[in-house]
């Protein structure tokens, strides 16, 4: 809802003049904090430590970095009939975009899946992501995307890699202070990503964005996005179980593997994209609402399966471990039962 108001705020008011100044300044501070904060948080340690499991985040990587792009590069015999060149544009870049990491995470624990695993695999597609993105989005959008002049690659390392290093270097130091400001931390990553949509918007809106974007333009491109999610989310599942990962592992790499991060996405297309990032960004978007609803849907229904599986097995251990009948004890041919005397009544006894 938040991002849906800020597009009608810059839909309403945009920035112009030195307003748009002032605001393309601060989205540029704001993508910077943002990967700062990412360095900061991202436990080398742990990413390390999940090494063990490499099987699980090379599949992951592969959904994500291979897999996406291809069925992207697929889409393009859909232009012009159902997309226009710039939201093809922005839909490829979609497919470039590292995987979430709470997202998955939660979805992933909701399921009842391997949720260290998520948290590896995330980490493992956001850090991957600061160098493979830009790469494949100059390989593959070229023009569209700016080139790879040395003027964007400065770009890049100044406001997306200097940070994240930053801020890995600074982790020890802070890490402690971020962790007791976890909510606090939350709403500056939010208005970040906020004040980058504003940005954007506001140029798209001087660029005449949405007499670029018709309804049908825009129902087409939703339809497109439902059958990407519906592929990956069905490649993920079933290849998993294909390469012999357990149920636990498949939910991690489905949730893991099929969806896209807003978050890192929007910083590196007004990087990428600079004045164009506005038709860039709307598919993801569109996307990220979509893969939330949709996920957590899927959620909900892995962990009534498992809760299924577990009653099914409870039982069938039950029927396993019924206590028999007690057998007859076996005597000795010609062996003669001692019989224990009646209890007498005490004046009984006496007579």
């Amino acid at each position: 809802m938040a991002l849906l108001g800020t597009v009608g705020v810059a839909a309403l008011l945009p920035a112009r003049g030195a307003a748009a100044d002032v605001a393309d300044a601060g989205a540029t501070g704001a993508v910077a904090l943002l990967f700062f904060l990412y360095g900061a948080r991202l436990s080398a340690r742990e990413a390390l430590d999940g090494l063990r499991h490499w099987r699980l985040h090379l599949t992951v990587l592969g959904c994500t970095f291979l897999l996406f792009p291809l069925l992207g590069l697929a889409a393009r015999g859909l232009v012009p009939t159902l997309l226009t060149p710039p939201l093809y544009a922005g839909l490829l870049f979609l497919c470039l975009v590292p995987s979430t990491v709470q997202s998955s995470i939660a979805f992933t624990s909701i399921a009842r899946g391997n949720v260290p695993a998520a948290i590896c695999a995330g980490s493992f597609s956001s850090l991957a992501g600061i160098a493979v993105t830009p790469l494949l989005a100059a390989a593959l959008l070229g023009a569209d995307a700016g080139g790879f002049s040395p003027g964007s690659l400065a770009e890049i390392v100044v406001q997306l890699l200097l940070p994240f290093l930053l801020g890995q270097v600074l982790r020890r130091w802070i890490a402690a202070f971020l962790g007791r400001h976890k909510k606090v931390l939350g709403l500056v990553d939010r208005g970040s990503i906020l004040l980058v949509v504003y940005a954007a918007f506001s140029a798209g809106m001087a660029a005449g964005i949405w007499h670029q974007v018709s309804l049908p333009r825009l129902g087409a491109l939703l339809l497109v996005e439902a059958v990407l999610l519906a592929l990956m989310l069905l490649a993920s599942w079933y290849g998993a179980g294909r390469l012999g990962f357990d149920r636990a592992d498949r939910i991690a790499i489905q949730f893991a593997g099929s969806k896209k991060s807003l978050a890192a996405g929007l910083p590196m297309a007004s990087v990428l994209f600079g004045a164009q990032a506005s038709l860039a960004v709307l598919p993801l978007m569109l996307f990220h609402q979509m893969q939330l609803m949709v996920c957590a849907a899927l959620a909900r229904h892995r962990a009534r399966d498992a809760d299924r599986d577990a009653d099914r097995d409870r039982d069938r251990d039950r029927d396993r471990g019924s206590v028999p009948a007690p057998a007859v004890p076996q005597r000795a041919p010609g062996h003669v039962a001692e019989v224990s005397p009646a209890p007498q009544h005490p004046a009984a006894r006496a007579r």
